[in-house]
C-alpha cells in the first residue's frame, strides 16, 4: 500500500510539472494533462462512483486557477498579458461556463467521456498542424460586440465541459488578429483562470451531496489531487512562460498534438466501457 501511495503521488506530481509547463507554453492551462491523469489516478484506486470524470474535470478547472495564475504572474512581469481583453472578455467566459456546467448536469458519464475525446481531437489538430492558419487574417482589432460575446460564451462552456482553459482559441483568435504570438499565449494564461475558477465552483456546487465521491473531495473538485498537481505547477509553470519566449514551438506543438491524439482515443475507449 505505501508503495502504491508513493506511486500515485508521482504521477499527480508527474502531471502537475507538464501541466504548469504547458499552460506557460501554450496558455492552455493544463486541463489536456490532469483530466486523463487524474481518470487514470482514480481508477487505480478503484473508487467505484459513476461520476469519475466529472471528479477529473472539477478537479483540473481547480489546477487550472494555480497553474494560469502562476502562468500569468511570469508573463505579466514581461509585459506580456492585455489586461484589456480579459475585462471585456470575462462576462461572457463566465456565462459560458455557466452554460457549459447546464448541459453537465444533464449529461451521463458515457457521453461526458465521448465529449471529451472528441474535442481533445479537434485541438490536437491545431498541435499537430500549427501553421494551417496562418494564411488567414483577421482585421488588426479583437472581436466586439455579438462576435465577441458568441466567441467568449462558447469557449466558456466547452472548456468548461473538458475541464481545460481554453488557451488555444484564445490563441488563434488573437494570432489571426495580428497579435504577437507570445501575447497570446500571455493573454490565453487569464482566461484560463477565469474560466478555471468560475468552472471550479459550479462544480463543487454541482457535486454537493453526491454519494462515493473520491476521498477529500468537495463537490466534484478532490482537494488532496489539487493540493499534489497546484504545488508542482506553481514551480514549472514560469519555466513555460520563459519557454514561450525563447523557443520555436512547432516541433513541441507537433508532440503535445500527438499526445493529444492519443488521449482522444483513450477516452473514446474509456467512453465504450463506462
Amino acid at each position: 500500500m505505501p508503495t502504491e501511495i508513493i506511486g500515485l503521488m508521482l504521477t499527480l506530481g508527474a502531471a502537475g510539472a507538464v501541466a504548469g509547463i504547458t499552460a506557460g507554453l501554450f496558455g492552455n492551462g493544463g486541463g489536456f494533462v490532469v483530466v486523463p491523469a487524474l481518470v487514470f489516478v482514480f481508477s487505480i484506486l478503484g473508487d467505484p462512483t459513476a461520476d469519475l470524470m466529472y471528479v477529473a474535470i472539477g478537479t483540473s478547472l481547480a489546477t487550472i486557477v494555480i497553474s494560469s495564475a502562476r502562468a500569468v504572474q511570469a508573463h505579466r512581469a514581461r509585459g506580456a498579458v492585455d489586461f484589456d481583453v480579459l475585462k471585456s472578455w470575462s462576462l461572457w467566459l463566465i456565462l459560458g461556463v455557466g452554460l457549459g456546467l447546464a448541459v453537465a448536469s444533464v449529461t451521463d458519464s458515457q457521453m461526458l467521456y465521448a465529449v471529451f475525446a472528441g474535442g481533445v481531437f479537434v485541438y490536437s489538430m491545431y498541435f499537430m498542424f500549427p501553421h494551417a492558419l496562418d494564411r488567414l487574417q483577421l482585421n488588426a482589432s479583437m472581436p466586439t460586440g455579438l462576435p465577441r460575446a458568441g466567441l467568449a460564451s462558447f469557449l466558456g462552456g466547452f472548456s468548461s465541459l473538458l475541464g481545460i482553459g481554453g488557451g488555444t482559441i484564445t490563441v488563434i483568435t488573437m494570432v489571426t488578429c495580428r497579435r504577437p504570438v507570445y501575447q497570446a499565449v500571455a493573454t490565453a494564461s487569464g482566461v484560463g483562470f477565469i474560466i478555471g475558477l468560475s468552472g471550479a465552483i459550479g462544480f463543487i456546487l454541482l457535486g454537493l451531496g453526491k454519494p462515493d465521491l473520491p476521498f477529500g473531495s468537495i463537490g466534484y473538485v478532490n482537494l488532496p489531487a489539487l493540493a499534489a498537481i497546484g504545488a508542482v505547477s506553481t514551480f514549472t509553470a514560469p519555466i513555460g512562460a520563459r519557454w514561450a519566449h525563447s523557443l520555436d514551438e512547432d516541433q513541441l506543438k507537433r508532440l503535445f498534438g500527438l499526445y493529444l491524439i492519443a488521449v482522444s482515443i483513450a477516452m473514446f475507449w474509456k467512453s465504450i466501457q463506462v
